[in-house]
């Protein structure tokens, strides 16, 4: 166990995400509406 937490983070990872996905998140929020009604939140997916 003393193993794994004497190793360092890496910190140079860098992430490639494919376009599909980044396409798919961005239209996914701009879909997404969030609806604040007093004390209470409403999320709809408008497609």
């Amino acid at each position: 166990m003393a193993k794994l937490y004497s190793k360092k983070p890496k910190t140079d990872l860098k992430l490639n995400p494919k376009d599909e996905t980044v396409s798919f998140i961005l239209n996914y929020s701009k879909a997404l509406r969030v609806i604040n009604y007093k004390s209470m939140k409403f999320e709809t997916l408008q497609n």
